[in-house]
């Protein structure tokens, strides 16, 4: 199993860090996470051979040699920048207190929302430990198609508001994909809305 963990750096599940279930385990380090280097993620296994081999299949899949230029599979150049690496050892040393920050911010979140009929804050279930890298509201149902003019009232009030991302069978290259039934996952994009979630959002980190 290669596990997606892209968005959960400092999560857990059931006192394992996510990403570490798999055979492969990745992680993002886009500009939007909660650690970045701009660009590029890490890939995350115990096992010697299959991380051997992935840095081989991410450094184009050169053979090593003193002056041949020798691809013996088809290889991708997906290596991090030293600059970029650089930039994600320094927030590495960053991410307890950015995880310390994500926390209050929800904490923050829970308290004004707690009063508000008709919408949730999605909280991390029991048995986890979430990083909270996204604050997310879930409308009731009978408030579903409130959600658009949210939305534009919470943006053009300055508030960075978004809906879900679009479904992956609703985009334009995967709708004649085969598909099982997906009326939870429609339904529930109908409903969601992300807030702002930076930890810059919390002054008093400390």
């Amino acid at each position: 199993m290669v596990e997606d963990a892209a968005e959960s750096l400092g999560s857990y599940y059931h006192g394992k860090h996510t990403g570490t279930f798999g055979l492969l385990g990745t992680l993002s380090f886009n500009g939007n996470k909660t650690i970045t280097t701009g660009g590029g993620g890490a890939i995350l296994t115990n096992d010697a051979e299959l991380a051997r081999h992935a840095k081989h299949l991410t450094t184009t899949a050169k053979l090593p040699h003193v002056w041949e230029f020798f691809h013996d599979e088809v290889g991708y150049n997906y290596r991090l920048p030293n600059l970029n690496a650089a930039l994600g050892c320094a927030q590495l040393e960053q991410l307890p207190t950015k995880l310390v920050a994500k926390r209050m911010l929800y904490t923050r979140y829970q308290h004004a929302f707690a009063q508000v009929i008709g919408v949730k804050l999605i909280s991390e279930p029991s048995e986890c430990h979430s990083n909270y890298w996204l604050q997310t509201l879930l409308l009731d149902s009978e408030n579903a198609h409130l959600r658009d003019s949210i939305l534009k009232a919470t943006n053009d009030a300055g508030f960075m508001t978004r809906p879900a991302w679009i479904l992956m069978h609703e985009l334009a290259p995967f709708k004649v994909c085969p598909r099982m039934d997906l009326t939870t996952a429609l339904a529930l994009a109908k409903r969601l809305i992300n807030i702002p979630s930076s930890s810059g959002l919390i002054a008093d980190k400390a």
